[in-house]
Parts: structure tokens; C-alpha cells; sequence
């Protein structure tokens, strides 16, 4: 990992009376994938625009790729591919005369630019359909283009703006395998995204932005552990059983139509062998049992007050 691919530091940005980001601290290191969660007017486009050079901040520091934002705009634009979260690609071009459009705009030699379009349309399994318009693509397809034309120019830092939405399922895989290969390459990833499977999937480390201020910062396994909410789930064959499991455990919460017992606990082998050890010491027998623990909903939810689906 070594260098920051992405360092800030005071990063402040209002508008009007509104404060949109509010003193913000960041350090991405290179060749990882960061992921920016928040719910929708936390901030994250704002700070994809100021790192992108696409908006000025008030105050603080912004480097990117070790290039200023401000002083050195043109070198920090050298170094990184934007894609957002609709695919710009032109309906009415192919698919191979989409990547030769950015080709051109990229001034790369003919020659080399042949080679670049070639292995793009490879990489991202477009080859059967290159000369097909893009209006006859799928959503999966076109997000495939959209992320091969970010590719021409080789940046090295990647700003992906919510990539997978409105793909089906397969689609959004096909996206994580390409992005990992990206990343297996020493390319930064810098992930917006609403899917939180999608962020605990592929980041690296996770930060929570909510009302302009990174409210955590860390691993998917690190936020999901500041969070309380560990516990196992007993099912019991009978009410009687679930009566009597219940009475042992005081803290637990019961479902009498499912028949099942939540008993916090931290997940661990040795709580988990004291519980069933008092089972085992009632003649209590609960017919399954499963360790929960908290997932990044949960962490959303906890830290924004807010589900995903409301964001969305």
C-alpha cells in the first residue's frame, strides 16, 4: 500500500449558509478500495467534486495523487478516471467507436490507440458487440463501456459514483470482479455507493459521512464491531421450552410465534458453550440455533439514523 493516494485535511465547503462538508480528515492509500457511505445531501458528490477538481473547497488541504487540487488541477486530472453514476456513453456510437472517441480526445498515437481500444473491448467481454450501437446494450453493458472509456488514458485513481446501480445481480458480480482486477493492478478505487453488500464486498476501509462530518472510519469488520447487537437466536420445538429458556435468560427477547429466543452475547465460542451449557443443565434442547452479528445496515443505521432504503 505504501503512499496516500488521497490525503485531506480541514477540507471545509459551504454553500450559502449551509455547511456541506465540515472539516474533514481523510488518507487513502494507494492501490485500495475506499468506500464513501452516507445517506442522500451528506456531502459525498461535493467531495467527489472538489477531489475531481470540479468544485473548489473553502479551506483545508486536498492532495491527490500527491498533486494539489487547486495549484496543480491539470496534473491531478493526468492521474485519475471519473465514472459516474449514469454511464456517459453516446447511444447513437458502437461500443468500439465510443473507446476511439476517448482515444482521440486522449491524443494517443494511432497506433498505440488501436492496441488501447483493442484490449479494452477484451477486457470487458464487449469484443461480439463492438459494432453494435450502444443503444441495443444492456445496463450491464453499458456500465462495462462506460468504466472501459474512464480506462484509456491509465489513471490511476478511479472516483466510481454509485457503478452498479440498476444493474441485475449478475451484472453488479461482473463489476466487483473488474474492480478487484483493477485494484490486483495498483489502482486506487474511490467507491461511492448506496448497496452496502457492495462496500463490505470490495472496501478496504469504510467511511460515514452524515450532515457534512465523517462520523466513523475503518474496516467493514471494524465498524461492524463498534456496533452493539451481537446475539444468538435459539428455536425451541415447543412454547413450554421457549417459557422455560426464557425464564434463564433475562435479557433475552422471545418470539412466541416463531418460538424463538434472542440472547445477546459477543458471538464468541466461549459464551456461546456457557449458554448452552445452561440449556444443557435445564434439559433445554433448542432445536437450531445461530450466531447473528451486526451487518453494515446496522452500522448505517446506527450512526445516520437512517436505513439504506431511505437514502435510496
Amino acid at each position: 500500500m505504501g503512499s496516500s493516494a488521497i490525503a485531506l485535511s480541514g477540507l471545509r465547503k459551504t454553500f450559502g449558509d449551509k455547511t456541506v462538508l465540515d472539516g474533514i480528515d481523510l488518507d487513502v492509500p494507494a492501490g485500495t478500495v475506499f468506500s464513501l457511505l452516507g445517506p442522500n445531501g451528506a456531502g459525498k458528490t461535493t467531495m467527489v467534486n472538489v477531489l475531481t477538481t470540479l468544485l473548489k473547497a473553502d479551506s483545508g488541504s486536498v492532495r491527490v495523487a500527491g498533486h494539489d487540487v487547486v495549484t496543480d488541477a491539470k496534473a491531478v486530472r493526468a492521474t485519475i478516471g471519473v465514472t459516474g453514476q449514469f454511464a456517459a456513453v453516446d447511444e447513437l456510437l458502437t461500443g468500439q467507436e465510443n473507446l476511439q472517441l476517448m482515444v482521440d480526445l486522449s491524443r494517443i498515437s494511432t497506433e498505440k490507440g488501436a492496441k488501447v481500444v483493442t484490449g479494452l473491448l477484451e477486457r470487458f467481454d464487449l469484443v461480439e458487440s463492438a459494432r453494435q450501437p450502444v443503444s441495443t446494450y444492456s445496463g450491464g453493458m453499458r456500465r462495462k463501456l462506460d468504466l472501459a472509456m474512464t480506462l484509456v488514458g491509465n489513471p490511476r485513481i478511479i472516483f466510481l459514483d454509485e457503478p452498479t446501480t440498476g444493474l441485475d445481480p449478475r451484472s453488479r458480480r461482473t463489476m466487483w470482479s473488474i474492480i478487484r482486477d483493477l485494484v490486483a493492478d495498483g489502482v486506487t478505487i474511490f467507491l461511492t455507493t448506496q448497496y452496502l453488500e457492495e462496500a463490505d464486498q470490495l472496501a478496504d476501509r469504510i467511511a460515514v459521512l452524515n450532515q457534512g462530518r465523517l462520523v466513523a472510519q475503518g474496516t467493514p469488520d471494524e465498524l461492524k464491531r463498534q456496533i452493539p447487537g451481537t446475539h444468538v437466536r435459539l428455536r425451541f420445538a415447543t412454547a413450554a421450552e421457549l417459557d422455560a429458556a426464557a425464564r434463564l435468560f433475562a435479557d433475552s427477547t422471545r418470539d412466541d410465534e416463531a418460538l424463538t429466543l434472542r440472547v445477546p452475547g459477543d458471538g464468541g465460542t466461549k459464551s456461546l458453550r456457557a449458554l448452552l451449557d445452561r440449556l444443557d443443565e435445564r434439559s433445554l434442547s433448542a432445536e437450531s440455533f445461530t450466531v447473528h452479528t451486526p451487518d453494515l445496515d446496522d452500522v448505517f443505521l446506527a450512526l445516520t439514523g437512517r436505513t439504506t432504503e431511505a437514502t435510496q
